[in-house]
């Protein structure tokens, strides 16, 4: 007896995505386009095509996956042909293909997916994901067999992710080492599925009823409706250098943001006229205070820097031992200033450091070899409960963007900081004439 699976019939669009051949294909831009249909859809077809393909399907949540794609697919195919393991979170064909589904839990892409290989992903709902994901989960693209590798992402406007989408597969521009015959977008909109019309017929007039911005981007799939990013300002063209020595007579700083999640400390360089580079970035996680103290100093070296502005809650004392981690950073040989708590006063102060001067030249500039400073402050969107505010998830984007703000901040106002224990304060006074 031969088993049959009823896929359905395919919209144009779709048709178009299942017979992509880039390395790179993403699909959507409205809502209603018929994606997560088309990812169930191409990841059957492909398992029964290539007898042992190892396919991975990811969305944010667990949840999701069990709702959009997992039962779904249960009541789709036979036992005959595959079965679903839940321990195993995978359908396992009888030709020895594997469809896996993997959640995402922000910042743990690196932990939970090193050394694992797949022959073709799907991202699904990619806006939600940050590039640095995007790129990590692809590093598991990959193995010895003949399949073709493939990465799918299915995206509407919005969301954590919206810059990097847009830039990549909507606006087509690329950086170097990315290859733009490696991406295709296939644009899709309510009116391409006429399954959903025909079952849902109200839902265009929902959509057009709408707020302008979120009709214009979730009925018409404008990804301009949706900027997606806190820091409208910035302008790669304009905010990005090439890597440069600092100008003669330039001052030196430093600011950074510290956990045991991650360490991201940036330099800056204060040239006479007031003009402002970030020349050095350091994004490390997992460091203790003496680690992250001894991996600043020597990237440092050989540098006289001014001051190293952090947030004043590293004044706090830790309930275990009475010490504030201020004190175990002075005990490693760096002396702290500490910047405002306010995080809408200090994201205001970015903005006004990337605002164009009256001479057409920002304020602000960072270099090229920021790489994830870059990303970050392209990506962070604004707090839903206050737009003055950016958000505070992904976390993975919020780090290097603290401490931009904290040195950003200081420029107008900081908190001198206190003699600490083990080392006497450094004098910013200074340093505060400077900055103000």
């Amino acid at each position: 007896m031969t088993a049959v699976i009823d896929l359905g019939a395919a919209s144009p669009k779709q048709a178009r995505f299942y017979k992509s051949r880039a390395l790179y294909t993403g699909y959507g831009g409205a809502r209603g386009g018929g994606k997560t249909h088309a990812v169930r859809t191409k990841a059957i077809c492909g398992a029964l095509y290539y007898p042992g393909i190892r396919i991975l399907i990811v969305r944010r949540t667990y949840p999701e996956l069990q709702a959009n794609h997992i039962e779904p697919m249960i009541r789709l195919i036979p036992d005959e042909v595959a079965g679903f393991s839940g321990s195993k979170r995978g359908f396992y064909f009888k030709n020895g293909s594997v469809i896996k589904f993997g959640n995402f839990r922000p910042g743990a892409a690196r932990r939970e997916y090193q050394g694992q290989e797949f022959d073709w992903i799907f991202l699904d709902e990619a806006t939600q994901f940050t590039e640095s994901e995007f790129r990590e989960l692809g590093a598991c693209l990959r193995g010895a067999t003949a399949v073709p590798k493939r990465f799918y992402v299915t995206c509407n406007p919005g969301g954590a992710g919206h810059s990097w989408v847009k830039r990549l597969f909507v606006d087509r521009k690329y950086r170097d080492g990315e290859n733009p015959d490696d991406y295709r977008f296939i644009f899709a909109s309510a009116e391409d599925n006429l399954t959903l019309l025909r079952s849902s017929p109200a839902y265009l007039s929902m959509l057009e009823n709408l707020p302008d911005n979120l009709r214009r981007a979730y009925r018409d799939g404008d990804w301009s409706a949706l900027s997606g990013a806190y820091f409208a300002e910035f302008d790669a063209k304009i905010h990005v250098a090439a890597p440069a020595p600092a100008p003669r007579g330039s001052r030196l700083f430093r600011s950074f943001d510290y956990g045991l999640d991650m360490l991201a400390c940036l330099w800056f360089a204060v040239s006479p006229d007031g003009g402002v580079t970030v020349y050095r970035e350091l994004m490390r996680p997992g460091l203790v205070v003496s680690e992250a103290a001894a991996a600043m100093l020597a990237l440092s070296d050989g540098e006289d820097v001014a001051a190293t502005v952090a947030p004043p809650d590293m004044r706090s004392r830790q309930k275990d031992s009475g010490r504030s981690l201020a004190e175990l950073f002075a005990e490693s040989g760096i002396y702290l200033s500490y910047a405002p708590s306010d995080r809408a006063a200090g994201h205001i102060a970015v903005k006004e450091m990337l605002r164009l001067r009256e001479d057409g030249t920002p304020r602000l500039r960072i270099s090229s070899a920021c790489e994830k400073l870059i990303s970050d402050i392209a990506q962070i969107e604004c707090a839903a409960s206050d737009p003055n505010d950016c958000a505070v998830t992904p976390h993975d984007v919020t780090h290097s963007v603290d401490a931009l703000r904290y040195f950003c901040v200081s420029r107008f106002h900081v908190i001198a900081g206190g003699e600490p224990r083990g080392g006497a304060a450094a004098d910013y006074t200074d340093y505060l004439k400077f900055g103000c």
